[in-house]
C-alpha cells in the first residue's frame, strides 16, 4: 500500500456533506463520522488548537489514513453514517450494544377472513399493527387468548378460495374456531369478530368483560359447570392483560420517553414505549465507549442508532437534554415514518415526570448492575491479581490449565481449558485424544499433550505471523493438575521448545481439594478463603470436568460399536433388526441363515454371509 500522507490528504478534502473513515495501522476502521463540511470536521481532528476529549486524542493518535464517502445532503450522511456503524462497529464510536428486534401483533384487515399473527417485522402489507411490545411469551400469550375468544381461524388456507376443501381442523372441534374453512360462518359474522378483536387491542376491554360475566353465570345457572369454568378462566385472562396495560396519556398517542443513568464506567438508557396512550413495556441499553461523551451526546448517538434498526417510529419522542442535531433527526424520522415526527424535550407537567421516572430506572437498572460487576471482578480480574502478588508474577491476563483422563489407560485424553481475566474462554477450550501412549501413564500423557498444543502454536505463528488466536497466543500462566512432577514435565516441554512461561502446579491434599500452588521449586501455600483460591479451584475443576466428558463421550461411542458392526453388510439399520429378533449374540451365532433371514427379514445373501462370520453349531428352522 502506498504510503498514506495525512497532511496532503487533508488539503484535497472537499467542503461538502459526507461520511468520514478512519483507520488505524492494521487497517481496522477505528471511527466512523458524519459532517455537513468534510474539510472542515476531518481538519478539526489533527488542528492542535482544538479541545478534544480523551477518547478523541486517543483515538487520533491511532489514526494511519482516513477515507471519506461525499454525500449530496447531510441527512444522506446521517443515514450513510449509521448503516457504516452497524456494519464495522468501530472501537471509538459510542455503540448500542443490543440488536432487538420487538414483536408486533399483526391483524391481516386485508384478508376476507381475516387473522392474528404474530410478527418481528412492521411491513406496509394494509394488515393492522399493535406494538411493538418488549416480551415476546405475552404477545403469544395475547393472541392465544384473542384466538379464543373470538374463535378466529389460525390456518393459513386462502379463503374463500379453498373453502369446503378438506375437512375442518381441530379447533372446530374444540370449539376454538368458527371455520370460515366450511363456510359455517358467514364473511358479515367473522369480519364482526374481527372488529371485536380490534376493540380489544385498542384497549376497550368492558365488553368482552361483560359479555363473559355474563355467560359464565348463566352456564352456572344452567349446571354447566366446565362452561363455566371454561369461561372463568377466560375473564381471568381478559383481566390479566387489562391490568397491564397502563394509561399514560388521554390524548392516545404513539411516544417514546428516552432517559439515561451513568457512572464513572457505565451508560444505561431506559426507554418507555407509549403505544395508543398506553405504556405497554420498558426497555434498558448498554451503550459502549459512551463514557467521556456528554449526556446530549450519547442521547443523540442512541437516537440515531436505535431508530435505525426499529421498523416503529413513534410521532413523539421524548428526551431529557437539548441534542444538537434535533431538526436533521427529527427530518430523517419524518421519512422513516411517512408522517411527522417530533422530538421533545420537555420541562414540566406529566411528560416531565414520564422522563423522570424513565431516568430513575435506568438509575435502579445501574446500581443493581454495578454491584454486580463488582462482584464479578472482584471474582475473576481481584483473584486474578491476588495469585499475581502470591507467585510474584506480572499481568496475568491468559491462563491455561491441563488434565488428563482414562480408565485403566483405556482413551487416553487430555484437556485445555483457558481463562481469561479470570473468565472462562470457552472458545479456545481444546481436546486431545492420546497417540502415543497406551497405558496409564499421566506424565507420558501429559507431556503429549503440551508438546502437541505448543509446537501447534510455533506453526501457527509462523504461517500468520500475529499474536491471536487459540493456539497462537500462548499463555502468562501455566497451570497444571498436580504438584512437582507435572511442573517437571511441562518445563521439559517449555525448555526443548525454547519458550520462557511461568508454571505452576495446583497441590492436592490427600481428600483431593486444592491445598497450594507449587511454582518455583517450592509449595505455596494459599489462604482457602480468598478468591485466588476460588478461582485456581474453578480452574482445576473445569479442566477435570472438560476431560472427564470427553473421556465419557469416547466410552460411548466405543459401547455403542457391537461385533454386528464387523459383518459385511450389516448397517445400523439391520443391526437394529438383528438385535430385536435375537435374544442375544450367543444365540445368533447358533442360528442358520435360513432362520436369520427369517425372523429379521433380511435378505438371503446378507443372511448366509452372518451365518458365515459366525461358524459353529447351527440351530436350523423347523419344517412347517
Amino acid at each position: 500500500m502506498e504510503r498514506f500522507n495525512v497532511e496532503e490528504e487533508l488539503k484535497k478534502l472537499p467542503g461538502k456533506p459526507g461520511v468520514y473513515i478512519m483507520h488505524d495501522a492494521k487497517d481496522a476502521i477505528i471511527y466512523v463520522g458524519k459532517a455537513v463540511s468534510l474539510k472542515n470536521r476531518v481538519r478539526s481532528y489533527f488542528r492542535a488548537s482544538t479541545k478534544k476529549t480523551l477518547k478523541i486524542q486517543k483515538m487520533v493518535s491511532l489514526i494511519h489514513r482516513f477515507e471519506y464517502i461525499v454525500t449530496d445532503s447531510e441527512l444522506e450522511a446521517l443515514v450513510l453514517e449509521n448503516n457504516l456503524i452497524k456494519e464495522h462497529s468501530p472501537k471509538y464510536n459510542t455503540m448500542l450494544k443490543d440488536d432487538k428486534t420487538y414483536p408486533y401483533i399483526k391483524v391481516t384487515v386485508s384478508e376476507t377472513y381475516p387473522r392474528i399473527l404474530f410478527s418481528r417485522q412492521m411491513k406496509k402489507d394494509k394488515s393492522r399493527y399493535f406494538g411493538p411490545y418488549t416480551s415476546a411469551a405475552a404477545v403469544k400469550d395475547t393472541i392465544e387468548l384473542m384466538n379464543k375468544l373470538y374463535k378466529l381461524r389460525t390456518c393459513n388456507r386462502s379463503l374463500p378460495q379453498d373453502a369446503g376443501k378438506g375437512r375442518p381442523c381441530l379447533n372446530y372441534h374444540i370449539k376454538q374456531c368458527f371455520a370460515p374453512c366450511q363456510a359455517y360462518i358467514s364473511e358479515a359474522d367473522y369480519r364482526e369478530q374481527v372488529n371485536k378483536a380490534l376493540e380489544f387491542l385498542n384497549g376497550n376491554y368492558a365488553p368482552i368483560i361483560k359479555e363473559l360475566e355474563e355467560k359464565m353465570y348463566a352456564a352456572s345457572e344452567a349446571l354447566e359447570f366446565e362452561e363455566a369454568g371454561r369461561l372463568k378462566e377466560l375473564l381471568c385472562s381478559v383481566k390479566s392483560v387489562a391490568q397491564k396495560q397502563k394509561i399514560t396519556d388521554s390524548d392516545g398517542e404513539n411516544k417514546d420517553y428516552i432517559a439515561l443513568a451513568r457512572n464513572e464506567r457505565d451508560v444505561i438508557i431506559q426507554v418507555f414505549f407509549v403505544r395508543e396512550g398506553r405504556l405497554i413495556g420498558r426497555e434498558h441499553f448498554y451503550m459502549k465507549q459512551a463514557i467521556h461523551d456528554s449526556n446530549a451526546e450519547i442521547l443523540q448517538t442512541f437516537v440515531k442508532q436505535f431508530y435505525a434498526g426499529t421498523p416503529f417510529i413513534p410521532r413523539e419522542v421524548f428526551l431529557a437534554e437539548e441534542i444538537e442535531e434535533k431538526e436533521l433527526i427529527e427530518e430523517w424520522l419524518t421519512g422513516k415514518r411517512e408522517n411527522r415526527v417530533y422530538i421533545r424535550i420537555p420541562q414540566k407537567g406529566q411528560k416531565e415526570k414520564m422522563l423522570e421516572l424513565a431516568k430513575q430506572n435506568a438509575e435502579l437498572v445501574l446500581s443493581r448492575d454495578s454491584e454486580k460487576i463488582k462482584r464479578e471482578e472482584l471474582r475473576t480480574i481481584g483473584a486474578v491479581k491476588e495469585i499475581e502478588e502470591l507467585l510474584q508474577v506480572q499481568d496475568i491476563q491468559r491462563m491455561e490449565a491441563f488434565d488428563i483422563s482414562n480408565i485403566s489407560g483405556f482413551a487416553n485424553v487430555g484437556s485445555m481449558v483457558v481463562y481469561e481475566k479470570g473468565k472462562p474462554k470457552r472458545s479456545d477450550y481444546r481436546k486431545f485424544r492420546i497417540k502415543s501412549v497406551a497405558g496409564p501413564d499421566d506424565y507420558a500423557c501429559m507431556k503429549e499433550v503440551l508438546t502437541r498444543r505448543f509446537v501447534h502454536g510455533l506453526a501457527e505463528r509462523k504461517k500468520t505471523e500475529t499474536e491471536y488466536g487459540s493456539f497462537t497466543r500462548f499463555p502468562d500462566l501455566l497451570l497444571m493438575d498436580g504438584g512437582k512432577g507435572q511442573v517437571n514435565i511441562a518445563k521439559q516441554v517449555l525448555d526443548e521448545l525454547n519458550l520462557n512461561i511461568p508454571v505452576c502446579g495446583m497441590v492436592k491434599d490427600d481428600n483431593h481439594r486444592t491445598r497450594g500452588l507449587y511454582f518455583n521449586n517450592v509449595e505455596i501455600p494459599i489462604d482457602i478463603h480468598s478468591e485466588g483460591f476460588h478461582l485456581i479451584t474453578r480452574i482445576q475443576d473445569e479442566a477435570h470436568r472438560f476431560a472427564i466428558e470427553y473421556h465419557r463421550s469416547l466410552r460411548s461411542q466405543a459401547q455403542v460399536h457391537s461385533v454386528l458392526d464387523e459383518i459385511p453388510g450389516v448397517g445400523p439399520a439391520r443391526r437394529k433388526a438383528l438385535m430385536r429378533s435375537f435374544s442375544s449374540i450367543d444365540e445368533l451365532k447358533t442360528a442358520d441363515a435360513a432362520l436369520i433371514a427369517e425372523r429379521a427379514d433380511i435378505p438371503m445373501h446378507i443372511a448366509e454371509g452372518i451365518a458365515a462370520f459366525f461358524p459353529g453349531d447351527k440351530i436350523e428352522m423347523a419344517d412347517s
